[in-house]
């Protein structure tokens, strides 16, 4: 030993290195501690310092050895450069050496310390470059910390050797632990922001640690937002979180391999003071200790872990050592060292489980109950890492419960950590056992999470947990399916997070099935078998899961009904049947994308394609064969039992061969070029051969066959001629054509006319599709001659039921047909006059529309789609409008003549008089009417590109008549769907109705008796009851079909805007897609009054709109006044358009503004006066909430504009006779509306009593503030001025009566009202002035019908400086025969500015008086 340390030869370390002299020590002590372990690391990392050799040859390999499988996480690339390093050892030397280390002692055999397995977050530091470096003192000048301590410049500088300055900072405690603590304990607390330190006397007088911290915090409570690094968002701070935590990890695992951990005081220290930091009141000290705290306990984690494992090893090596005792006598003093050993090892465990139940007890279990979420999220993602590190003592329910209570945190990150220290807790297998209890006390918020948590992030954390439970067979099955149906679940993140979870259900139950079919004595079940059994096991999960899934909405909207109280029966909300089928969005297509690549079953389209094809309905073996054929047929569509599909199995399986084979050809798109061509040619053969026994299969089924119609889309049809198939295409085109004309569903019908389009769309198979679509044709007018049986007056036929199934059938596929092919010529064609044209024919059909009968009401509604279309198809080949070609006229003619005869149809069954025309056939021929009229609409005569469109001649013009009983259309329509809408309201919005329209004139408590028996004769009431007969949402689409085409029509110009109003009027009532239709009215009258100069229209509409939502209110029919403030928070977007940085662009003429204004106000005075007559106190009451229906509406009113618009209101109610009772909360609406009036006032004229303010000179906060110019009550008695003004002053007018002294008190402000004011207007220090009613020698009644009222400011503040100045006015104008002025003449009058200063030193003397 002495001869290697008094070799002269370069060590390994420093033969390729420079050398560098930070960091060395001075002194070659002959008791260095061991670095064999972990030479490698040394060398490949290139940036620790010197390092003795002390150990024997053969100890070294072994050693080494070891640590090469334990602590591969230390080792870095090989290919690392060495001109990094010693770059960073530059960096690290320009700080100046440290002080001389002094040797250490030889430790004894007995307290050898425990090499600790490392963990895997330890990683090398990169430079940040070559020639890079580091600026300290910028980052002090930036973040306002000291950087007088080497470890925290150590931390923050990114490429220093942090394993270099722990091993230094251990030999310095070594030496002398009184300053390396000290220094320790300062970086902690300049990681806190901490400018103060402490001394190597302070840092051991551990009495005295919460006094020394008292006084640090002292001075941080002067800062109000103190920086620390934790949360720094400074570039510099960036890897300071991860740093502190490698450091502190380097320190204690560095210190155990010492033995320092257990011989020195440095974790007493450290917890002494981390413990006292983690409960300060500064948060930067409570984070940060608390970090260093977790960081500390995570390190003694790794620690104490290691030593458990050399206690094992050595309690096992004992035991073989007395096993071996009584055949050995030398063994004995192996057995003592071993002795020692156990009994070493038995010290340091005991002060590791010390350490750590102190941290824990100190630290933990406060700060995981945080207020800071931050904290609260590193608590538990400390805990996370403990249950990895030592899951020998952290997995124990004592520790494992504060996870499970965190999942019920309100902060978003705490609940994701929480689940992925769930995560590594489930990890572990071999400790599955001592988690049973909290699995079974916990499940159920984690299913509940998994289910509807708010943050997806957290969902899908929760869903691997789950898998993980599952995976250890945890998860019950009802529990299992619960999880599993969240393979339906809207969002695309849960569903594919779930995919891994039940591709795991899945196996399981192929391979039970798997297992029972070869336990009945077959041979071994071959790959198909087993391919087949996964398809059997997909359709069975997804129908199994799909019923509970149903079950699950039905017991919701059960639990939903009875939690009312009036039993009313809430409807299920159901797809229309145009929304089901093998929909590229349902949910089977949902679960399809879901479980692709998880699923082998979902993939393999090929074999859900064969097992669709197979007989599920035979018996097998034993059905009996009536010759050879049949034989061969039964044998090859034998079905095993294991794989036999049922009859809904069937039917969603059909469903999942529609979506795996559009998820293949999406697939495919997205991969290698070619790769979709060749896919979509692998699905037209497997379709070519068997599509047509698809067809054959389900042409019964309407729901499978509209399915099996979607499949062709899907197949490259060129196919059909490379191969010569020509006869199978034609074939293909016989069994479409055969599902079109045998089918009425508008489901099979539209899937069968988007077939239809693909197959006209391949040209090259253009023949064999003119063919065919010929025939089509020819069979539909077939059709339609066979169902009228040629009866001649079809108008006043009698038809059986039979017969009128079969017209509407056929009208239906006629207009669906229409909607995507010109059928113009085909209905006109009468064969020279031997048939009836089809024209001919649905029209007759379409005049029985007015007999009204029910049973016919789906073929006039089809035959007036048909016709409406059949008009569009001719307008658009009409040619030029200034072609005068015969041809041309003759045509133009004919469709003149076409289209009066359907509008005249159109406009009395829409509209008309005749009440026996069905509903439907109403909105049918409203929908129309609409359409024709916008196609002929006179403002589309000009194109944009200058050409006049052919309907130019042909144009329309709606009369003002018919536009009026289109709206009152309109208003029906909104009436029958509101009075839906009332019926599925809850049951407690009923009775809360009825609670408030219980007696209309007094809201006493004892008219809620009434209430209460009218909620108990209203909930026996059959008809509550008794659910409609369609589902809430196909009847919203109706209705919002009904609307639309009158919206575009408003748009077009074909019906005037002012007719809008309708709609408007019950803007917020019918729900959010009615809401954003009408926006399109906004956009139109906003252009109407910008861009058209028609700001009279908006007026009427506008005045119309609200009088008629508001009126809702009034008529009782809403419950408040949200419906009218929202809508005129809408009408207000119309008065200005802005642009480019809020600046308005356009603006609705001030007249307008002010009309809309003073006819509103003069209608619901009006209102009000006769409520008030009525004695009708809550009609009054909801009047007068009107006031905040024009609020919203002084969006754009200007100063003047104000001026007129309050005139006008104080007028109106001076009219009616109304007197306004300052206190009243009844009239707050009105108040408010006139504050907003005196604001815009006081803002118009606002910058003149600025100037004069800022003239006085006065330096006082209060009164520097600005202060709005106020209307006083009384006018004081101007001050001649060397300048008067040239406009001669208004006369004033006497004053009429006198209040009595009834009235002067009841106008009088309240106490509490001033003194509310005044606690406002109290500045933090001061007390809080009396009641200034009392101060205020003289009170001026106020007569709200004859004076313009005071503007009430925005804040308490300006309103008791306005008060203030209003009372010191009435004490100056006391002494003068003050006279009103007139409403006319008020604000005409401008001040003179000497006498506004008189009156401002006034003013500022009296309140330094006070003051």
């Amino acid at each position: 030993m002495a001869d290697l340390q008094d070799s002269t030869a370069p060590r390994r370390s420093q033969r390729d290195r420079k050398q560098v002299k930070h960091f060395v020590s001075t002194s070659q002590s002959p008791s260095k501690r061991k670095r064999a372990d972990i030479e490698n690391e040394l060398t490949d990392l290139s940036e620790l310092d010197d390092a003795e050799q002390i150990q024997d040859e053969d100890e070294e390999d072994s050693v080494a050895g070891d640590e090469s499988d334990d602590e591969p996480e230390f080792s870095a690339p090989v290919t690392k450069q060495k001109l990094p390093a010693a770059t960073r050892k530059g960096n690290v030397k320009a700080r100046g050496p440290p002080p001389p280390k002094k040797p250490k002692t030889t430790k004894s055999v007995g307290t050898r310390a425990t090499k600790v397995k490392k963990g895997p977050r330890l990683k090398a530091h990169k430079p940040k470059a070559a020639n890079g470096d580091f600026d300290i003192a910028k980052l002090t000048t930036e973040a306002n910390i000291s950087t007088d301590n080497p470890l925290f410049n150590v931390i923050l500088n990114p490429s220093a050797a942090l394993q270099s300055t722990a091993e230094d900072f251990l030999d310095a405690l070594s030496r002398d632990s009184g300053p390396a603590q000290a220094q320790l304990i300062n970086c902690i607390l300049r990681a806190c922001g901490c400018n103060d330190s402490v001394d190597a006397d302070q840092v051991v007088d551990y009495d005295g640690v919460v006094d020394t911290l008292d006084t640090f915090t002292e001075g941080l409570k002067q800062e109000n937002s103190p920086t620390y690094p934790l949360t720094s968002k400074l570039p510099a701070f960036k890897r300071f979180r991860a740093s502190l935590s490698e450091l502190i990890e380097r320190i204690v695992l560095a210190a155990a391999e010492l033995g320092t951990l257990y011989t020195s005081d440095l974790m007493t220290t450290l917890q002494t003071w981390v413990v006292a930091m983690s409960s300060s009141q500064i948060r930067s000290f409570r984070h940060t200790a608390t970090v260093v705290a977790l960081e500390l306990e995570t390190a003694l984690s790794q620690v104490a872990a290691a030593v458990e494992k050399e206690a094992e090893i050595l309690g096992r090596q004992r035991e073989g050592e007395r096993k071996r005792k009584a055949s050995n006598k030398a063994s004995g003093v192996r057995e003592k060292d071993l002795e020692d050993k156990v009994a070493a090892v038995r010290k340091r465990r005991a002060a590791l489980a010390e350490y750590l139940k102190e941290i824990v007890d100190g630290v933990f279990v406060h700060r995981y109950r945080d207020l800071d979420p931050n904290i609260r999220a590193e608590c538990v993602k400390a805990l996370g890492a403990w249950f990895t590190y030592y899951p020998a003592h952290f997995l124990d329910t004592s520790y494992l419960r504060y996870v499970g209570w965190v999942l019920s945190d309100l902060s978003t990150p705490v609940r994701m950590e929480a689940a992925r220290a769930l995560n590594a807790v489930y990890a572990q297998s071999e400790y599955v056992s001592s988690l049973t209890h909290f699995t079974e006390r916990f499940k159920p918020r984690l299913l509940e999470i998994a289910g509807g948590d708010t943050e997806l992030g957290v969902r899908t954390a929760v869903i691997s947990v789950l898998s993980a439970i599952d995976g250890h067979g945890l998860l019950e099955d009802e529990e299992r399916e619960r999880v599993c149906l969240l393979v339906f679940d809207t969002e695309a993140r849960v569903r594919r997070a779930i995919a891994v979870f039940v591709a795991g259900v899945w196996a399981e139950l192929v391979e039970e099935r798997m297992a029972a079919t070869t336990s009945k004595g077959k041979s071994k079940a071959s790959d198909k078998a087993k391919a087949r059994v996964g398809v059997k096991v997909l359709a069975m999960l997804l129908v199994k899961w799909g019923k509970a899934l149903d079950r699950t909405s039905e017991s919701m909207e059960e639990e939903s009904v009875l939690s009312g109280e009036s039993g009313v029966v809430t409807r299920q909300r159901v797809h229309p049947p145009y929304m089901t089928g093998a929909d590229p969005r349902s949910r089977i297509a949902l679960a399809v994308e879901a479980l692709w690549g998880e699923v082998d079953a979902v993939g393999d389209w090929e074999e859900n394609l064969e097992v669709l094809l197979l007989d599920h309905s035979a018996g097998g073996k034993d059905d009996d064969i009536d010759g050879p054929d049949s034989l061969v047929e039964s044998a090859r569509n034998t079905v095993d039992p294991s794989w036999r599909l049922e009859e809904v199995e069937e039917s969603v399986l059909l469903e999942v061969l529609v979506a795996s084979l559009r998820r293949a050809k999406a697939v495919a798109a997205s991969g290698k070029k070619g790769e979709e061509e060749a896919v979509t040619s692998d699905v037209t053969r497997a379709l070519m051969k068997g599509l047509p026994r698809l067809f054959i299969k389900y042409q019964t089924d309407e729901k499978r066959i509209s399915d099996v119609l979607s499949i062709p889309p899907l197949m490259n049809l060129d196919l059909y001629l490379e191969m010569r198939m020509i006869n199978a295409y034609a074939a293909l085109w016989d069994d479409v054509i055969k599902q079109f004309l045998s089918h009425s569903s508008q489901t099979v019908l539209t899937r069968a006319v988007s077939t239809i389009r693909h197959l006209l769309s391949a040209t090259s198979l253009a023949n064999t599709n003119n063919t065919k679509i010929l025939e089509l044709e020819d069979d539909l007018a077939s059709q339609l001659r066979d169902a009228v049986a040629g009866r001649e007056e079809i108008e006043v036929a009698s038809f059986n039921e039979d017969e009128v199934i079969a017209l509407a059938a056929v009208c239906t596929r006629m207009c669906v047909l229409a909607g995507s092919r010109d059928l113009s010529s085909w209905m006109e064609e009468d064969e020279g006059g031997k048939q009836s044209s089809a024209w001919d024919i649905v029209s007759a059909l379409v005049e029985r529309g007015r007999l009204g009968y029910k049973e016919e009401e789906r073929m006039i509604e089809q035959g007036l789609h048909l016709l409406g279309l059949h008009i569009m198809w001719k307008a658009r080949g009409l040619l030029d409008a200034r072609d005068e070609a015969a041809d041309n006229k003759r045509l133009r003619e004919t469709l003149r003549v076409q289209r009066d005869l359907l509008l005249e149809r159109l406009i009395e069954y829409a509209i008309g008089t005749q009440s026996n025309t069905a509903e439907g056939v109403k909105r049918a021929a409203f929908q129309n009417l609409m359409n024709l009229y916008i196609l002929f609409c006179p403002t589309l005569a000009a194109a944009e590109d200058g050409q006049r469109p052919p309907t130019e001649v042909l144009a329309l013009q709606l009369d003002d008549e018919v536009q009026y009983r289109c709206a009152g259309f309109i208003q029906a329509t909104i009436e029958q769907y509101a009075e839906l809408l009332e019926d599925e309201r809850p049951a407690e919005e009923l009775t809360e109705k009825d609670d408030s329209s219980d007696d209309q004139e007094d809201v006493r408590p004892v008219k809620n008796v009434k209430s209460k028996d009218r909620r108990k004769t209203r909930s026996k009431t059959p008809e509550r009851s008794q659910p409609a007969s369609k589902a809430p949402l196909e009847q919203e689409y109706q209705f919002v079909a009904t609307i639309s085409p009158f919206l575009r029509a408003i748009r077009a110009g074909a019906v005037h805007v002012r007719h809008g109003a309708v709609l408007l009027a019950h803007y917020g009532r019918l729900g959010p897609v009615f809401d954003l239709c009408t926006k399109v009215i906004v956009d139109v009258l906003r252009d109407e009054g910008m861009y058209n100069d028609n700001g009279e229209v908006v007026v009427d509409v506008v005045t119309r709109a609200l009088k008629e939502s508001f009126g809702l209110l009034l008529d009782s029919v809403v419950r408040n006044e949200d419906c009218s403030v929202g809508l005129a928070k809408q009408l207000a977007s119309t008065f200005m358009i802005r642009g480019a940085q809020l600046a308005v662009v356009r603006k609705l003429d001030s007249q307008c503004i002010v009309k809309m204004h003073t006819t509103l106000l003069t209608w619901i005075i009006k209102r009000i006066s006769t409520l008030d007559a009525d004695k009708n106190k809550k009609q009054k009451g909801n009047a007068l909430l009107f006031f905040k229906v024009l609020v919203a509406l002084l969006k754009s009113v200007e100063s003047r504009d104000a001026l007129s618009i309050k005139a006008h209101m104080d007028q109106s109610f001076a009219q009616c006779k109304i007197e306004i009772p300052p206190a009243s909360k009844l009239w707050e609406p009105q108040r408010m509306y006139e504050k907003r009036l005196n604001s815009i006032l006081t803002k118009g004229k606002g910058g003149k009593g600025r100037k004069a303010k800022g003239a006085t000179g006065v330096t006082d906060s209060e009164e520097s503030e600005p202060e709005p110019q106020l209307e006083p009550r009384f006018e004081p008695e101007p001050v001649e001025d060397a300048a008067p003004s040239s406009r001669p002053r208004p006369r004033r007018r006497p004053v009429r009566r006198s209040p009595s002294p009834t009235e002067q008190s009841e106008h009088e402000v309240p106490p509490s009202v001033s003194q509310e004011d005044e606690t406002q207007a109290t500045p933090r220090g001061k007390s809080q002035p009396g009641n200034r009613e009392t101060e205020s020698p003289v009170k001026t009644p106020i007569n709200s019908r004859t004076t313009m009222e005071v503007a009430i400011p925005t804040n308490g503040n300006e309103w008791t400086r306005k008060r203030r100045r209003s009372e010191e006015m009435e004490v100056e104008e006391s002494e003068t025969a003050g006279e009103r002025q007139s409403i006319e003449d008020v604000g005409v009058e401008e001040e003179t500015s000497q006498a506004q200063n008189t009156m401002n030193e006034f003013i500022i003397r009296r309140k330094r008086a006070r003051l």
